[in-house]
């Protein structure tokens, strides 16, 4: 197998959604800064948050039907042209000073439909591009972007809001002409031919909990998410509370893309010498730690540390999920069961920015974060007692890709 970097059409997927989700990043810290700024209620902009939560959770499972169903290479183009409308838009609504919480909302529900439908056809394509045995790589490489993105994002997006509210907006609309580009220029089909009739949401949700590894994965997975959330929801409303700098705001985020980006690094060598049931287990208990020290730094943005501390297991177990998942999931199932897990993965999540928003103005941000701890402390309890994870770790075979119950999914195939 060649170098993944001397993969033309992984390595323009890539670049591509580097500069995407570097805009991204800058306008997902600067929305709830607007909010906050037209409306200065923490609640609104956790309701603005929780909205564009719900509405990622309500489009995933249509999202990965679609994308089992049509040219994945359209479904992404089309998803960055709707985004690049929408920020330029408030960009304009900015400058001439009409952007009311309705817009903004708008437009965050825009950019979550949207980058919903991309990131479901983006992990679908990778089986078609990326050779079986390089998944893991190939997700811990995209994880490493992520993070990598998240050291710079925040704090540029902050400091340039500060500039001006209008230019992390800008930014983002010109990140998604750039990812328009990217993938328009990708001539490798990013799925396999596709016959006979093309099946329902039921048979991804029937492959998901018809295997062990995956159910036991979203068990743990969801109220770990959930419990991010919230807390980096709260970190950041309390900063601003306290009158903090808005580029200081953004240096909370990065020390948590730092925490993620040596995660992400050390991720083929943890995977290589440790279980995936051990690194489940290593970040759900550092994490109920983790974060009760937070809870204690609330005024501080050293709040952010701890959490940064907590994430740098979190690529090394992702790049195991998803290139386990990428392995033993027909083509034609790719984007129903990558929307399964992330919907339920996630679904808690939904709710998180707009409890953070509650607890922190009727009680208190500590008393949040410790909220928080114990629902990480639940995640911990079940990746301890669970037997499901154990499987993951076994070799690739016909038996272990299985059959849903009630119809074959025969094994994986590298192409």
């Amino acid at each position: 197998m060649t170098s993944l970097w001397r993969n033309r059409e992984f390595t323009l997927l890539w670049t591509g959604q580097c500069l995407s989700e570097l805009g991204t990043s800058m306008a997902s810290l600067a929305i709830p800064l607007l909010v906050l700024a037209v409306t200065g209620s923490p609640v609104q902009a956790g309701l603005a948050g929780t909205i564009a939560q719900v509405t990622r959770l309500v489009c995933r499972l249509p999202a990965g039907l679609l994308v089992d169903r049509v040219d994945r290479r359209r479904a992404m183009l089309a998803c960055d042209l709707i985004r690049l409308a929408a920020f330029a838009g408030l960009g304009v609504a900015v400058l001439t000073g009409r952007a009311h919480l309705g817009v903004i909302v708008l437009v965050a529900v825009l950019d979550a439909a949207g980058g919903t439908l991309f990131g479901t056809a983006e992990h679908a394509a990778l089986r078609s591009i990326v050779p079986a045995g390089q998944l893991p790589d190939a997700v811990a490489r995209n994880e490493a972007r992520s993070y990598g993105v998240a050291l710079v994002g925040p704090p540029a997006g902050g400091l340039l809001f500060g500039l001006g509210a209008v230019w992390p907006f800008a930014g983002n609309a010109v990140s998604c002409l750039a990812s328009l580009f990217s993938v328009g220029l990708i001539r490798r089909p990013l799925q396999q031919p596709r016959e006979g009739a093309p099946g329902g949401l039921a048979d991804g949700l029937a492959f998901v909990f018809g295997n062990p590894f995956l159910r036991a994965v979203l068990v743990i997975a969801a109220p770990l998410n959930f419990a991010v959330t919230g807390t980096i929801f709260t970190i950041i409303v309390v900063l601003q509370r306290h009158g903090t700098a808005p580029a200081v705001i953004g240096l909370a985020e990065t020390f948590i893309g730092a925490g993620g980006l040596l995660g992400a690094l050390a991720a083929p060598l943890l995977r290589r010498r440790f279980p995936m049931a051990v690194l489940a287990r290593a970040i759900c208990w550092a994490a109920t730690g983790l974060f009760l020290v937070s809870a204690l730094l609330t005024a501080s943005v050293a709040a952010a540390v701890p959490i940064a501390l907590t994430l740098m297991l979190a690529p090394a177990c992702n790049a195991a999920l998803f290139g386990y998942q990428a392995a033993i999931t027909p083509d034609r199932l790719q984007g129903r069961v990558v929307s399964v897990i992330f919907l339920v993965a996630n679904s808690a999540s939904a709710v998180a920015p707009l409890l953070a928003g509650l607890l922190v103005t009727t009680w208190s941000a500590a008393g949040a974060i410790v909220l928080f701890a114990a629902a990480v402390a639940a995640s911990a309890l079940a990746a301890t007692f669970g037997r499901g994870l154990r499987t993951g770790d076994r070799p690739i075979t016909p038996a272990s890709a299985g059959a849903t119950p009630g119809r074959s999914a025969g094994p994986s195939r590298p192409r």
